[in-house]
């Protein structure tokens, strides 16, 4: 499918600036038409007629011939329609502050790392995301000491008193993520987190048009031991949360017992931007909601050696005046 301009046809985006559908050719606000491509080749362009480099799980690409931007019906809808989604609130531009900022200090970084040039690259690409939900029981036996110390005249006291601690919670946990790409790093898409759900909606394949996009690569089964992990780290931290204040603690048992589970899948925003130097790929990304930067920059041997020289001839010059100043 592809969004058409109603007004001049042009390729309708949604603006995360705008917060809604946007014509960049002629700037009509929420003039979209859908429509559906009708040929069985997804790898041709329905408004240029140019080849398009599908890969297997792409939903979502643009053309690079008339860079229109299409959706791939048959991956975001039936067994691959997402459920949910949290759009895009950040647009490239301020994607491209925000880096400037974060690396403007980096005396190190090769002269184009931030050039206009190379972030115009920088894409932005909705992940596909897993969700869990899961009702417990969080149930903990242990021992716990508190220690008081005094003195009296010349000598010292210690009282040590023992408690037995019992705690049975019942905690929900909901939308623990884990992302079913297997082009992102599962480490760098969980320094991404956290997102602010309480901005999910409802998916509509709208929100895709102007971005690229993955329909999960991997069933919920399959991905759901990092789920329970995390949900069981949080559960017991909430466990020593709430027998905070002792001195020290011995375990004698604890368990987290699931209920219920669920699951629902779902599409989260992220800008990606690939610097390449010396032939090496330096990959960035940026939380499409929230901002947060992951990424470090290469360091410029050229730069290193420069500043280095530049800091040694001062410092030759500073040594070869002092005598003359001093004489």
């Amino acid at each position: 499918m592809i969004f058409k301009c109603k007004n001049c046809g042009g390729n309708a985006i949604y603006s995360p600036e705008k917060n809604t559908m946007f014509c960049p050719y002629c700037e009509s606000v929420n003039s979209e038409e859908r429509t559906d491509v009708s040929s069985p080749d997804i790898t041709i362009c329905p408004s240029c007629g140019g080849e398009i480099n599908i890969q297997e799980h792409t939903s979502a690409t643009q053309c690079p011939y008339c860079e229109s931007y299409l959706i791939l019906n048959e991956r975001v809808e039936g067994q691959y329609a997402p459920k949910v989604l949290i759009p895009f609130q950040m647009g490239k531009e301020n994607c491209k502050k925000l880096l400037r900022n974060k690396f403007k200090k980096n005396l190190f970084a090769p002269t184009d790392f931030l050039s206009e040039a190379r972030l115009n690259g920088m894409r932005g690409d909705y992940v596909p995301y897993w969700f869990y939900n899961y009702d417990t029981n969080c149930v903990f036996h242990g021992e716990g000491t508190k220690i008081r110390v005094w003195r009296s005249g010349n000598t010292e006291y210690t009282e040590t008193s023992v408690y037995r601690i019992d705690r049975d919670m019942d905690v929900a946990f909901d939308k623990i993520p884990a992302d079913a790409s297997l082009a992102m790093p599962d480490e760098i898409m969980d320094l991404m987190e956290p997102y602010d759900y309480s901005k999910m909606i409802d998916f509509t394949p709208e929100y895709m048009s102007g971005f690229n996009g993955e329909k999960y690569n991997m069933p919920a089964e399959q991905l759901e031991d990092r789920a329970r992990k995390k949900m069981n780290d949080d559960a017991v931290g909430l466990l020593k949360q709430s027998y905070a204040g002792y001195g020290t603690v011995r375990t004698l048992s604890q368990n987290v017992n699931v209920k219920n589970s669920s699951n629902c899948y779902g599409l989260l925003p992220v800008w990606k931007y690939i610097y390449t130097y010396n032939g090496q790929d330096y990959p960035f990304y940026v939380n499409g909601q929230t901002g947060k930067i992951v990424g470090e920059p290469p360091v410029s041997r050229k730069k290193v050696f420069a500043y280095t020289g530049t800091l040694w001839a001062c410092l030759m010059a500073i040594l070869l005046l002092v005598p003359r100043i001093l004489g």
